[in-house]
C-alpha cells in the first residue's frame, strides 16, 4: 500500500509541475512584451514547452511568421544561435551529458526529460536505503552506553549504566544529519561542482524541503491520526526554541542576501550561518534541561525503564563527580524505573496468559518481549527506517523485533542455565554421594549407591568407599563391602551395590552408613561425603509421615509432589487420607486444593500427592497453604485386617503377648503429619525478568551485527503491511503481495549493493557511518546531475526542479516516517518537533557549510562569492511568511480547549486546519515558480 502511495505522490508532484508551467505560460501569453527584442526572446524561450502540450500559441505564430520574414537577417540568426546556445546543458559532476545537445526536436526532449526524471526516482529511492544505513550507524552511535560507579550512603559502590548522548542533542545533530543529508549534500557538492560558485538546486532544495516538511507533512500526519484520537507536543520548550530558530534561520538567510550586502556573501556571513547550527542545539538543550532555571540546576539526569541514566553533555569527570553527588537518588530512581518496566512486563504476562492459555511459559515470556521492545520509547531513526524497509518491500521493522525477542530469551536461558557450568568449570575436582541418604526395604534384595564427580573431569581420579554399621550390623542385616571407585576423563559418576539380608523377626528399622576416603591428588570429598542407609523392616505395616516439616517450592513447577513417606514396616495395604488447607495461599488462585486417600500396597515405601500451583508469573510473591495426613488403617483387603480388627475388639489385658506383638504392627502416623508448603516467585523467571528488561532495547532493532544478516535481508521478500506485534503465534504468516515482489526487484540492485556496507556492530557504528555518508555524497551528485539534465531538457529553471521535484524526493521517506510515528507514538514530538529542527539544521549546516566553502575560497583568490538575491531571497521570504502563519496554527490547536493537541482531533477542525497547511504549500510553489520565470517582479 505504501508502494501504491509513493506512486501516486510521484505523479501529483509532476502534474502539479505542469499546472504550475501552465499557469506561467498563460500569464505570459497576456503580458506585452517591451521591444521587439524582449519579445523574441521570451516566445522563443517557451516556445518549446508549449508545445509540449501539443498547442501552437500566439507567440509562436508570431516568431515563425518573423523567421519567414528575417530569415536573411544575420541579426536575426545571430540571436537564434545564441538562444540555442543557453538552451545545451553544461556536463555534471558525475553523470554523462547526453549527446547530442543541438537541434533536439521536441520529442527527444520530452524523451530525455522523461528519462532523467525515471533516473532521479531510482536515485532517490536508492539514496533513502542508503540513508537507512546510515541512520542505524546514528543510532548504535548515539544508544552508546558507559558504566559508572556509584557510592551509595552505606558505603558500598554500585555500577551504574549511563547514556552518553543526551536526547535533544542526538536530535539535533546526528539524526537531523541522517534524514537531511542528501539535502546538505547536495548543497555542498553543487558548490564544489560549479567551481565555488553559487547554484540554484542546494539551496533550492533545502527550502523547498523546508515547506513541504512543514506544510505537507504536517498535514497529512494531523489528518491521519486514528478518529477521537491527538498527539500534543511533550517537549514544548524543545519545540519552541526549534521553531524560532527554524524561522530565524530563512530571516537570517534573507538578510545576508537581500540587506546586508547584497548579491556577496561574505565569509564572516557564511561562518557566522554555520555557527548557528551549534548555537541552536545548545538551547535546545538548556531549554530541556531548563538549565536557566536555578532550582532545576541539579537535574541533569534521568533513568529510562531499562535502568540507563540519560546524562546531559557535561565533562566526564564533572558528570561523574554529579552522579556520585546524587548516588542515593538516582539509585532509587533506578529501582522506581525498573520496578516500573517489571511491572509492565508481569502486566504483559497476564494479559497473555489470558489471551493465550494453552501457551507455555516460555512462548508467553517471547510474546511479551516482543511488546515491550515494540512499545519502547523510539527514536526517529525507527520510523525513518521503518518506513523506507516498507517503501521498498523489506518489510516491517516488527519482524526483526520478533527475532530479536526470540534471540534476547534463548541469550537471558543459555546465560542462566550455564552459570552452573561456570561455577563447575572454575572450582577443583569434587566427589561425594548423591543422594546422602537410602530409604531401602528388608527385602530389597540390593540397591544401586551413587557417588559423582564435579568441577574439572578432565583428569583421572579414584576415591576409596567402604561401609560401617550403624544400628544395622554387617553379616546379619547387610553384607559389608568396601573397595575403590575410578573416574577416567569425561566421567562424572560411578555407581556401586550393597546387598541386603532379609529375615521373618519384626523389628525396628535399622541403619548403617557408607563413607568416602583416600581421594586421590588434586580431589576433594565433599558432603555428603558419607551416605545414611536407612533399612525398614517389612514385618510392619508402617509408620506415615511427610519427609519434611516444610516446602518452599517456586510456582513455576506446574504440578508438585507432596512426599508422604512409609517407614518401619511395608507389610499389607494401607491407607491414608490427606486434603489440603489454605493460610495465605487461596485454593483457586495460587493452588488447586486437593483431598483424598492414599494406597499404599504391600512393601510400598513412599507415595505422593499431586497439588497443582498455579503460576500468575509473579515478580514477587510469597503465599502458604497446610497439607494434612489423617490416621492410616489397614484396607480391606490386607491379610491381617480381620485378625487386627478382632484384636482391637478385645481388653488389652486378655490379649497374649503375640497378640499384643500383632496389634504393634498395624500402621500409625508419625510425628510429621501436617506439612506447609510456601509458594515463592520463581528465581529463573526473576532472573529472566530482570534480564529482559534490560534488554527490551528498540535501538538495537536498527543494526545489524554481520554481512550475512544484511544479505539475507536484502534477498528476502518480506509483506510490507505485516500486522504489527499483538503476540498471536496462531496467526496464518502473511504472504507477500504481488505488489511487494514488484518493490523488491525493482530495489534490488541497491539492497544488494549496500548489503556490502559494514555492519553496525563493527566499531559501534562508527565505520558504517563513514561509508554510508561517503556513499550519499556519491548518490547525491549524481542526483544534482540528473536534475539539472531533466530542467535543461524541459527548459526548467534550476530553482524550480529543486522546489518540486528533488525537495519532494528526498523527503518522500521523512513523509512516511512521520505518518507511522504520529500513529504509533503518544506525543507528536517525532512529527512536529523533528521537522522544525531539520529545517533549521539544513540552513544552518547545509547552506552555512557550503557557503563557508565558496567564501573561503574566494577570499583566498582575492575575488568575492555572489549569489543573486532574487529567487532564493523571494523564496525565502515567502517561506518565512507562511511558516509563521503554520506555528500559529499549531498553536491555536494546542491553546483551544476543544482540540487541545496539534495533531488529531475533531474531523472538522483537523480537515479544515490541514487544508490551510496544504494551500499554503500550493501557494509556496506557485508564487516561487512565477518569479523564477520573472512573471512576479520583485
Amino acid at each position: 500500500m505504501l508502494s501504491i502511495h509513493k506512486s501516486i505522490t510521484s505523479i501529483a508532484s509532476f502534474a502539479i509541475f505542469l499546472l504550475v508551467v501552465y499557469v506561467v505560460t498563460y500569464t505570459l501569453q497576456s503580458t506585452d512584451a517591451q521591444d521587439s527584442k524582449e519579445f523574441s526572446s521570451y516566445a522563443f524561450q517557451f516556445n518549446e514547452s508549449i508545445d509540449l502540450y501539443g498547442s501552437e500559441t500566439r507567440h509562436s505564430r508570431q516568431l515563425r511568421q518573423i523567421e519567414q520574414i528575417d530569415e536573411d537577417d544575420p541579426d536575426l540568426i545571430a540571436k537564434k544561435e545564441e538562444n540555442e546556445e543557453t538552451t545545451m546543458c553544461s556536463p555534471g559532476l558525475v553523470l554523462p551529458l547526453w549527446l547530442p545537445q543541438k537541434n533536439l526536436s521536441m520529442g527527444d526532449r520530452c524523451i530525455r526529460g522523461f528519462v532523467y526524471f525515471m533516473l532521479m526516482i531510482y536515485l532517490f529511492v536508492g539514496v533513502s536505503i542508503i540513508s537507512d544505513r546510515f541512520m542505524g550507524a546514528i543510532e548504535a552511535i548515539t544508544s552508546i552506553e558507559r558504566t559508572v560507579m556509584l557510592r551509595a550512603p552505606d558505603g558500598t559502590k554500585q555500577p551504574m549504566r549511563v547514556r552518553v548522548w543526551n536526547e535533544t542533542v542526538a536530535n539535533l545533530t546526528l539524526m537531523a544529519l541522517g534524514s537531511s543529508a542528501p539535502e546538505i549534500l547536495l548543497s555542498v557538492i553543487e558548490i564544489y561542482a560549479k567551481n565555488f560558485e553559487s547554484g540554484d538546486l542546494g539551496p533550492g532544495t533545502i527550502v523547498g524541503s523546508a515547506a513541504y516538511n512543514l506544510f505537507i507533512i504536517i498535514a497529512l500526519c494531523m489528518v491521519l491520526i486514528p478518529t477521537g484520537e491527538k498527539r500534543r507536543i511533550k517537549h514544548l520548550r524543545v519545540f519552541i526554541v526549534t521553531a524560532v530558530f527554524s524561522i530565524f534561520a530563512y530571516i537570517w538567510l534573507w538578510v545576508i542576501l537581500s540587506v546586508i550586502s547584497p548579491g556577496i556573501i561574505e565569509v564572516w556571513e557564511s561562518l557566522i550561518t554555520l555557527i548557528m547550527f551549534p548555537v541552536t542545539v545548545l538551547w535546545a538543550y538548556i531549554a530541556e534541561r531548563r538549565l536557566l532555571l536555578y532550582r532545576y540546576m541539579n537535574k541533569k539526569y534521568s533513568v529510562n525503564k531499562r535502568g540507563v541514566v540519560v546524562a546531559g553533555e557535561h565533562d566526564k569527570d564533572e558528570a561523574d563527580a554529579e552522579l556520585g553527588r546524587r548516588a542515593s537518588a538516582i539509585v532509587a530512581q533506578r529501582d522506581n524505573a525498573y520496578e516500573d518496566a517489571r511491572r509492565e512486563y508481569i502486566t504483559l504476562l497476564a494479559e497473555l496468559r489470558q489471551k493465550h492459555p494453552h501457551a507455555d511459559l516460555e512462548q508467553l515470556e517471547m510474546m511479551a518481549q516482543e511488546q515491550m521492545i515494540s512499545r519502547g520509547t523510539k527514536s526517529r531513526a525507527f520510523y525513518r527506517i521503518q518506513a523506507t524497509r516498507k517503501l521498498v518491500g523489506s518489510g516491517n521493522l516488527m519482524r526483526k523485533i520478533q527475532e530479536r525477542a526470540h534471540s534476547d530469551l534463548n541469550e537471558v536461558k543459555a546465560q542462566l542455565h550455564r552459570i552452573d557450568d561456570d561455577d563447575d568449570d572454575d572450582e577443583p575436582t569434587r566427589i561425594y554421594f548423591e543422594p546422602g541418604h537410602y530409604t531401602v526395604m528388608e527385602n530389597c534384595g540390593e540397591f544401586e549407591v551413587r557417588v559423582v564427580r564435579r568441577g574439572d573431569i578432565s583428569t583421572y581420579s579414584t576415591v576409596d568407599f567402604e561401609t560401617e554399621d550403624g544400628t544395622a550390623s554387617a553379616g546379619s542385616d547387610y553384607v559389608g563391602k568396601k573397595g575403590t571407585l575410578t573416574f577416567p576423563p569425561g566421567v562424572d559418576e560411578q555407581r556401586f551395590k550393597i546387598e541386603i539380608i532379609d529375615d521373618d523377626i519384626f523389628e525396628e528399622d535399622e541403619c548403617f552408613y557408607i563413607r568416602l576416603f583416600n581421594p586421590s591428588e588434586f580431589v576433594s570429598i565433599c558432603v555428603p561425603q558419607i551416605a545414611t542407609v536407612m533399612i525398614l523392616d517389612d514385618d510392619h505395616a508402617g509408620i506415615f509421615a511427610f519427609a519434611e516439616a516444610s516446602y518452599e517450592i517456586c510456582e513455576s513447577v506446574g504440578v508438585y509432589e507432596v512426599v508422604v513417606m512409609r517407614y518401619s514396616g511395608a507389610r499389607g495395604s494401607v491407607i491414608v487420607p490427606y486434603w489440603t488447607e489454605d493460610i495465605t495461599a487461596i485454593d483457586g488462585k495460587h493452588y488447586e486444593g486437593a483431598h483424598g486417600e492414599l494406597h499404599f500396597t504391600n512393601n510400598v515405601t513412599e507415595q505422593h500427592i499431586s497439588i497443582k500451583i498455579i503460576e500468575e508469573s509473579c515478580y514477587e510473591k510469597n503465599v502458604k497453604f497446610i497439607v494434612h495426613i489423617g490416621t492410616p488403617q489397614l484396607a480391606p483387603d490386607s491379610a491381617h485386617y480381620q485378625q487386627i480388627q478382632e484384636l482391637e475388639k478385645k481388653p488389652y489385658k486378655n490379649l497374649t503377648e503375640l497378640e499384643r506383638v500383632m496389634l504393634l504392627s498395624k500402621p500409625r502416623a508419625g510425628e510429621v503429619t501436617s506439612v506447609e508448603v510456601q509458594i515463592r516467585e520463581s528465581q529463573e523467571f526473576k532472573a529472566t525478568v530482570d534480564k529482559l528488561v534490560a534488554k527490551a532495547n528498540t535501538s538495537a532493532v536498527l543494526g545489524t551485527s554481520s554481512w550475512k544478516e544484511q544479505f539475507k535481508d536484502a534477498l528476502t521478500v518480506i509483506p510490507a503491511d505485516e500486522s504489527e506485534v499483538d503476540g498471536d503465534d496462531g496467526a496464518e504468516e502473511e504472504i507477500p503481495r504481488c505488489v511487494d515482489y514488484i518493490s523488491h526487484f525493482v530495489c534490488l540492485f541497491w539492497k544488494v549493493l549496500f548489503a556490502f556496507v559494514p555492519p553496525t556492530d563493527i566499531c559501534g557504528g562508527y565505520v558504517t557511518f563513514v561509508v554510508s555518508i561517503s556513499v550519499i555524497g556519491v548518490i547525491t551528485a549524481v542526483i544534482g546531475d540528473a536534475a539539472t539534465y531533466f530542467g535543461c531538457a524541459l527548459n526548467v529553471k534550476d530553482s524550480v526542479t529543486a522546489i518540486c521535484f528533488v525537495a519532494l524526493g528526498t523527503s518522500i521517506p521523512d513523509t512516511f516516517a512521520s505518518i507511522i510515528a504520529s500513529k504509533q507514538d503518544d506525543s507528536a514530538d517525532n512529527c512536529i518537533g523533528n521537522v522544525t529542527g531539520s529545517n533549521a539544521v539544513n540552513v544552518f549546516l547545509g547552506i552555512g557549510l557550503a557557503w563557508s566553502l565558496a567564501s573561503i575560497y574566494h577570499m583566498a583568490h582575492g575575488t568575492t562569492f555572489n549569489v543573486e538575491p532574487g529567487t532564493i531571497g523571494f523564496a525565502v521570504a515567502l517561506f518565512c511568511a507562511e511558516a509563521m502563519i503554520a506555528i500559529s496554527i499549531m498553536m491555536y490547536r494546542r491553546t483551544k480547549k476543544s482540540i487541545g493537541a496539534e495533531l488529531g482531533g475533531p474531523v472538522a477542525s483537523k480537515w479544515t486546519h490541514a487544508s490551510i497547511l496544504f494551500l499554503l504549500w500550493v501557494l509556496y510553489l506557485t508564487i516561487s515558480t512565477l518569479e523564477a520565470y520573472h512573471v512576479i517582479k520583485i
